[in-house]
């Protein structure tokens, strides 16, 4: 496994769950009836009554609105104001969304503290993004006093309730012995349920440890299987270990042509190998003009959004 895939995700992403972070609220339907259609105007005037009733799900989803500049002014005074209503009332994605500006500062104010205290509030009330954002703060986000036992802690919570980073960044912790004890069986459980879910990363490190047996049981073809999952949804490292495997048929029949792919690919994602461009530059034109037409035809299935399956094989715990 490499460092760069299994550096812990330290985004402090946050997407707000209309509808289902407490209880539903009948009156909101028509609410988001008309955000799902991209009516976000018409979203805010039926959303701004219910807010003012003191709706907390009426009231976080208007702040998102002011937050993303949707339907309304991009407005993060605002959209601050009425996420302090909603998480005055409880509401636990509001809580961490306050947490997140706390954070990054965006309103003018940084404080990390009172974001650590918010997160606890949500994560403590069983808000799985909640538990996973704290974690990533004791795991030294944004400068936070690290502290890699609780950092585990509430990843495992997260991870339990299946949050796929969260599964994930347990994963990482145990592969790495870091808040616990080194441990490439669990690290293999943890990051294939991530996998499963088609989370990129986890994806790409369940795929190297299947290919070389660590923590799990050995099989080349399968680990193959694993890293094409995650080529396909644009892993750049990914994509440069696809590209050796079909040159060597290694887990993969031979295919230089589909090597040759896979190497385009991540070098216009960053990613260049100076070795595989030496074996490409030895293929014939016909064959380098075939990858070129395959590199498009990926891009079109790409932009079509034709994501591809992902099925949870191979065994951990070997």
């Amino acid at each position: 496994m490499n460092d760069h895939s299994r550096k812990l995700w330290a985004s402090l992403a946050f997407a707000l769950a209309f509808g289902c972070a407490s209880a539903a609220y009948a009156d909101m339907a028509s609410v988001i009836k008309a955000a799902e259609a991209g009516d976000y105007a018409r979203a805010f005037r039926e959303a701004t009554p219910l807010g003012d009733a003191g709706d907390p799900e009426a009231q976080a989803f208007i702040a998102n609105l002011y937050e993303s500049g949707l339907g309304v002014p991009r407005d993060q005074d605002m959209a601050l104001r009425w996420y302090e209503q909603a998480a005055k009332r409880g509401h636990t994605g509001a809580m961490v969304a306050i947490a997140l500006m706390l954070i990054d500062g965006r309103t003018g104010e940084k404080d990390l503290t009172k974001a650590h205290d918010l997160l606890t509030q949500a994560a403590e009330a069983g808000y799985a993004p909640a538990q996973h954002n704290l974690a990533l703060l004791y795991a030294g986000a944004a400068g936070y006093e690290q502290d890699w036992a609780k950092s585990a802690e509430w990843f495992r919570k997260a991870a339990e309730q299946g949050l796929a980073d969260a599964q994930y960044n347990l994963g990482v912790l145990y592969a790495e012995g870091r808040g616990v004890t080194k441990d490439m069986v669990q690290a293999g459980t943890w990051i294939s349920k991530a996998a499963s879910q088609g989370l990129a990363d986890a994806a790409l490190d369940y795929g190297i440890m299947v290919f070389r047996g660590e923590g799990v049981q050995k099989d080349e073809k399968v680990g193959a299987q694993w890293l094409l999952v995650a080529a396909q949804r644009g892993n750049v490292v990914a994509q440069n270990r696809l590209a050796h495997l079909y040159i060597a048929g290694r887990g993969v029949e031979q295919d230089p042509v589909e090597g040759a792919k896979w190497n385009i690919l991540a070098r216009e994602g960053g990613r260049t190998d100076s070795e595989l461009d030496g074996l490409i530059a030895k293929l014939t034109d016909q064959q380098r003009t075939e990858a070129e037409l395959r590199v498009r035809s990926f891009k079109a299935r790409q932009l079509a959004g034709q994501n591809p399956a992902v099925a949870a094989t191979g065994a951990s715990g070997g």
